[in-house]
């Protein structure tokens, strides 16, 4: 496949946006349309949102060819990047924040590195791969994703360097696969087993350095999600102990 006949689409996962939804995609809009060369769609995922997202979402996606909107009224990330990659029909597929923290020139570098590589599956933003460029993140943010990374390469050995970074994209026919293979969690951590369970399969993945710019208006709950990550790590832990338990039985 080469990169003329790829499309992308990209997955927005938002919860009670109102103030950055359209700022994020008409930004997104201006930028694949002046930059990139293969057909794109934005997805707006929607989670159940009580303010005006909706209104903004159905609204851009009559002023907008390539945006469509999608609402669920169940929450979490975890559902949205589920549901938008179960409805997608694309040959490349991911999610970004719509805060837009990732600089959007790596969207023309993600597209260029599946265009490069046909044996890619699977590109991974990271915030802490050489060459990374991160700006107003603050200390107290610094030491928890560093924490996270830190228990997920202890516990899990995991070799990208992060897992949080709100920009991954993958091939739909891996997409697709770890849809089947990953749990039903719905919060942040079902993006982070997504990764795992990537790495688990030998999927092939570039660990992409980014230009990240903390979003201070950001609506994640950090206590409630540390203490999420910890429980799914330990329930992670184990499902992982019992797939190698029933392959070494088989084999």
């Amino acid at each position: 496949m080469n990169g003329q006949t790829m499309r992308i689409n990209l997955l927005f996962p938002v919860l009670n946006e109102r103030f950055r939804l359209r700022k994020g995609i008409e930004g997104t809009v201006a930028y694949v349309r002046q930059n990139l060369s293969i057909p794109c769609r934005l997805t707006i995922l929607d989670n159940g949102s009580e303010d005006e997202t909706p209104e903004i979402g159905k609204a851009l996606a009559k002023e907008y060819e390539e945006v469509s909107y999608v609402r669920m009224e169940e929450r979490g990330v975890g559902v949205a990047f589920r549901r938008g990659i179960e409805q997608n029909t694309c040959e490349l597929v991911g999610y970004m924040d719509i805060d837009l923290s990732t600089d959007l020139k790596y969207l023309k570098k993600t597209v260029e590195a599946f265009a490069a590589d046909p044996e890619l599956q699977y590109v991974n933003g990271s915030r802490f791969s050489r060459g990374s460029v991160v700006k107003g993140r603050k200390w107290y943010r610094k030491i928890i994703s560093g924490g996270l990374v830190f228990l997920l390469k202890s516990i899990f050995h995991m070799k990208a360097t992060d897992a949080v970074c709100g920009f991954t994209f993958l091939r739909n026919d891996a997409a697709q696969r770890l849809v089947k293979e990953c749990s039903q969690d719905n919060g942040w951590f079902y993006t982070i087993e997504f990764l795992l369970r990537a790495e688990r399969d030998n999927l092939k993945i570039y660990d992409m350095p980014v230009e990240w710019q903390e979003d201070y208006n950001t609506t994640v709950k950090i206590p409630r999600t540390i203490k999420n990550y910890l429980t799914r790590m330990v329930k992670l832990k184990k499902a992982f102990r019992e797939e190698d338990r029933r392959n070494a039985e088989t084999n």
